[in-house]
């Protein structure tokens, strides 16, 4: 049953540039939420938390697909290198100008500048399997499946360290800790240059043309954008229900249990030789997620919350691994890279749109009641496809 993955993780040099990158983004599912801990711990907001990390999103969003445009230019390791360093220092000054009580315009800058320097690390760890697999689509299916379970992974992982670091050592502690997984895992990533994608070289008298242009790109970014606000929105409320409960050891775990639900469906996804398309399989795992979480705003527990978190979980990585094979097949190689990272800032903008109307209900009516929100944000991310009717029903007949 899981000859698939024997495969893939055959293939030479891949377990072992996989590994790294999972060490390398970590962090992802760590520094946002200890970002959360420090601004509640030291000013007591909910809403000004959701400003801030809307803000450092949107950033990101900006400029993670430039950096994975160099990539696919001058090459991984160059990226890595020069961006890498800058993220953790400013990232640092955040902690320490915030702990000293410096002007609100200073540390939020720290991590806003911090932010122009995150690259999308599972982009290139994605783009590294598709140079190592070439043109095999059904184990790409399965690398990409295997890249959702790692991710699931490390967020069931990552939630678990911050939020323990954040509780038993000092709120700071999660991030300090991410930063070390970062700065390892970069190092060994980048040292593997046999696996490296080389980089492409574009023609002078060829006229660029933007990722976005692509109308297929654009059929899955816009849902990939709710499917952000999804995630953003519901990892706010969880921190809000977990201390309304005033127990915020849950924290972690919750988030965890979600991760495992969608992990537990990556792992049954890579395994599948489906029959039917890519874009089809989406648009129903778009519908499915939305009837998975109904059962999100009428929770009055914490161990129900995790049942309905699980069930939900098993919605969400195949609908993203579904998006990511639209999307990539659509691209020239040359554009590859770029293009999974503006998926992947679909999902980072998203994360944008409910931070601040979020926070804002969890102050002022609690964090049952704003659950509303992230079923909210599902619907409307299945709205996104109706104007991209045409498209879809074109690239599901091939």
């Amino acid at each position: 049953m899981f000859t698939p993955y024997r495969k893939l993780l055959a293939t030479p040099g891949a377990l072992r540039f996989s590994i790294a990158g999972s060490l390398a983004r970590l962090p992802i599912s760590m520094t946002g939420l200890s970002i959360t801990f420090v601004i509640v711990h030291i000013k007591h907001s909910y809403t000004l938390a959701g400003t801030v990390a809307a803000g450092a999103a949107l950033i990101a969003t900006m400029f993670s697909p430039i950096w994975s445009r160099y990539a696919d230019r001058l090459g991984q390791r160059k990226v890595l290198r020069f961006t890498i360093p800058f993220y953790i220092i400013f990232d640092l000054i955040f902690l320490l100008t915030i702990s000293k009580d410096a002007p609100t315009y200073i540390w939020m800058s720290s991590i806003f500048i911090a932010e122009i320097f995150l690259p999308n690390i599972g982009g290139l760890v994605r783009r590294r399997w598709l140079w190592s697999l070439g043109e095999d689509r059904v184990l790409i299916n399965t690398a990409y499946s295997y890249e959702a379970f790692i991710d699931e992974l490390i967020f069931m992982i990552g939630p678990l360290l911050a939020s323990t670091a954040a509780t038993f050592i000092a709120p700071a502690a999660g991030m300090i800790l991410a930063f070390t997984f970062m700065a390892i895992g970069t190092t060994l990533f980048i040292s593997q240059r046999a696996t490296e994608p080389a980089p492409f070289v574009q023609p002078k008298d060829v006229k660029r043309t933007h990722v976005l242009g692509n109308p297929i790109v654009r059929a899955v970014f816009f849902p990939f954008i709710f499917l952000g606000a999804f995630f953003g929105s519901v990892t706010l409320v969880i921190v809000a229900y977990v201390q309304e409960h005033h127990d915020t050891a849950w924290t972690g775990l919750l988030l965890a249990i979600w991760a495992a639900g969608s992990g537990i469906a990556a792992i049954i996804n890579g395994i599948i030789k489906w029959r039917i398309s890519d874009a089809s399989r989406f648009r129903l795992n778009l519908i499915g997620i939305v009837v998975v979480t109904i059962p999100l705003p009428f929770i009055h527990s914490l161990w129900m919350l995790g049942i309905a978190l699980f069930i939900s979980g098993f919605g969400v990585a195949p609908l993203i691994v579904a998006g990511y094979n639209v999307a990539e097949k659509s691209a020239a190689p040359e554009k590859v890279t770029e293009t999974l990272a503006w998926v992947i800032a679909g999902l980072t903008l998203g994360s944008v749109l409910p931070g601040t109307l979020t926070g804002h209900i969890i102050d002022h009516s609690g964090a049952a009641r704003a659950f509303l929100i992230p079923f909210s944000t599902l619907v409307l991310a299945n709205i996104t496809t109706l104007p991209f009717l045409r498209t879809w029903r074109r690239i599901a007949e091939h």
